[in-house]
């Protein structure tokens, strides 16, 4: 097949992947693979910045699983990885340890000479960068650069795509708290009222019978305003604790996916304040990798804070962590693993295809 018929069946079918789904992760490891084998790349990523001198997403194409193990922990924005993020302009250059933003490259990482990184850019925003180099004399050329250019196009695509999906979800988390607001004004306003007029009675005939349900009635009102209000109340890692600010979560995200997450509270010994933040940042990665990637019909949460133990667990679809490139398309199970660290603990990731996973911490 000619080169300019595949690239153009190339781009058409990323066109499609676009548009059909609302997975980003898969459609751009697609695109960063499809960019690589067209434009003859040696290596090939693509990243996308999490604003806090990191990537989000990094994903590599044409180094194998024990490659990236030996590499170690997920690059930063620095260097030119960073300056790619800067500016909406592609960039090529023969050798990039000439350029003097080339900085360093980490224990094992591979020797590279030739660089082009494009940038994702939407409306005069950078999202993203692709990042392809080779290792030998073989030189990027201005056809590799605009082919990797319309694939940073559709990648930006599926990039906002993704964005529209997350804000309709957190328009539903909006939503539900306002369907709170309204069950807060019926029913209580109800009760209210039921009292209001109680109270009349006792009070013209001075009745102990029409009395008591007047205590019964306030105390029914008092019980319901304070369930609603505690699920509509934002949750206060600081003031709450890590049990009942990760139950309130729990219960937004079961309400949002339409999904029972069950929690099992073994014991709320309070813990130092970092150790919970950086257990709640956890829980929040594994519920949402559960819900949003895994299509479980089943989660549990499992808290024993007297043993330092968190577990989420789900019947999903599972994978395979040996697999290869696994770290390289899932970096929240790096980001998991650093965190307990940063904690003193440790993260186990257990999960096969098809039989779910456990996000186990022990601190």
């Amino acid at each position: 097949m000619p080169e300019n018929e595949r690239a153009f069946e190339a781009l058409s079918e990323a066109v499609l992947d676009v548009a059909r789904t609302t997975e980003l992760e898969p459609v751009l490891h697609k695109l960063v693979h499809t960019v690589r084998e067209l434009v003859g790349a040696r290596y090939a990523a693509l990243g996308i910045p999490d604003g806090q001198g990191g990537f989000d997403r990094f994903l590599t194409s044409g180094m194998s699983d024990e490659l990236i193990e030996k590499i170690g922990p997920l690059p930063r924005t620095h260097g030119l990885l960073g300056a790619m993020l800067e500016n909406t302009e592609s960039y090529r250059t023969d050798d990039i340890r000439d350029d003097p933003r080339f900085e360093w490259w980490p224990r094992h990482h591979p020797e590279m000479t030739h660089f082009l990184g494009v940038p994702i850019v939407s409306k005069g925003t950078v999202l993203g960068a692709f990042y392809l180099t080779n290792e030998n004399d073989e030189q990027f050329t201005d056809a590799d650069q605009h082919l990797t250019e319309l694939f940073a196009a559709h990648a930006a695509i599926a990039i906002e795509n993704a964005q529209l999906f997350e804000r309709s979800r957190e328009l539903s988390v909006v939503e539900e708290r306002n369907r709170l607001a309204r069950d807060l004004h019926d029913s209580v306003a109800q009760v209210m009222f039921s009292l209001s007029l109680t109270a009349e009675a006792a009070a013209r005939t001075n009745d102990s019978e029409q009395a008591r349900k007047v205590a019964e009635l306030a105390k029914q009102a008092l019980d319901e305003m304070r369930s609603i209000v505690f699920e509509l109340r934002p949750a206060d890692l600081a003031s709450d604790g890590l049990v009942e600010t990760l139950g309130k979560h729990a219960k937004v995200l079961g309400r949002v996916f339409g999904q029972e997450i069950d929690i099992d509270v073994r014991s709320d010994k309070a813990l130092d304040p970092d150790t919970e933040l950086q257990l709640f940042r956890i829980a929040q990665e594994a519920l949402s990798n559960a819900l949003k990637h895994a299509r479980a019909s089943s989660v549990e949460i499992v808290i024993d804070l007297g043993a330092g133990h968190l577990e989420i667990r789900d019947d999903g679809l599972g994978f395979d962590p040996a697999s290869v490139g696994v770290r390289a398309r899932h970096l929240g199970l790096t980001s998991i693993e650093e965190r307990a660290k940063q904690i003193g603990g440790k993260a186990t990731i257990e999960s096969s295809p098809g039989r779910g996973t456990s996000v186990i911490v022990d601190v």
